[in-house]
């Protein structure tokens, strides 16, 4: 894994790599109780979910200090890596399954994260909490939803000069029509993941839908 990123110019000491380690454990435990992710995935925690997360980091500037929506996190993904490899963000991530948002919380805390919040709420409720309206730099989902039903869920809490990351896959033409249809002024672009020593991604067509307004 310390490779893999390494080779993809995702930068990881060893702390963070201690971090990601603890979380792998946590997730890979808990998954046996509570289903957070494909049980048949559990023994590829680390390419297929947590450095799929990392893969962001290749194609993608994150601002300093940026503020961040995790739609639909499950199981603190992709946010959790995330805020492993840039403790700089602030994190908020969301979900509106309880006992997954739970783990989630729990995972954060005992990799020492800082800055992170983790809620129980569909990303809707946010609309109504003022702070939160216009509030996040960049917002990101990994295989929740539609680029449009994403972006009807988002656009009220992004600030004019925000950026959404949609990690997603196969062939999304229909999907980014449908999107491109419904919001007038929108600009996406995809992004192939293509990572040295990780061919699956190329493999699978695995994609960032990156979306300005």
């Amino acid at each position: 894994m310390w490779t893999a990123c390494g080779m993809n110019s995702i930068v990881l000491d060893k702390e963070q790599m201690d971090a990601l380690e603890r979380y792998h454990n946590e997730l890979l435990y808990w998954n046996e109780r509570i289903n957070m992710i494909s049980r048949k995935d559990t023994m590829h925690i680390w390419d297929r979910h947590i450095l799929h997360s990392l893969a962001m980091l290749k194609y993608v500037k994150l601002p300093p200090k940026a503020r961040v929506l995790d739609i639909g996190t499950g199981g603190g993904l992709p946010g959790i890596p995330l805020k492993i490899a840039r403790p700089d963000i602030h994190m908020l991530m969301v979900d509106s399954i309880r006992k997954k948002i739970t783990c989630t919380e729990m995972f954060a805390q005992h990799t020492g994260l800082k800055d992170v919040q983790a809620r129980c709420c569909r990303v809707e409720d946010l609309w109504a909490e003022k702070h939160y309206r216009q509030h996040f730099d960049v917002i990101v989902s990994r295989a929740v939803a539609r680029v449009s039903v994403l972006l009807d869920w988002a656009l009220p809490l992004m600030r004019p000069s925000a950026v959404c990351y949609f990690l997603k896959g196969g062939d999304l033409q229909e999907e980014i029509s449908e999107a491109l249809q419904t919001h007038p002024g929108l600009t996406v672009q995809e992004v192939k993941i293509d990572l040295l020593g990780a061919p699956w991604f190329k493999q699978e067509d695995k994609k960032i839908v990156v979306c300005t307004m």
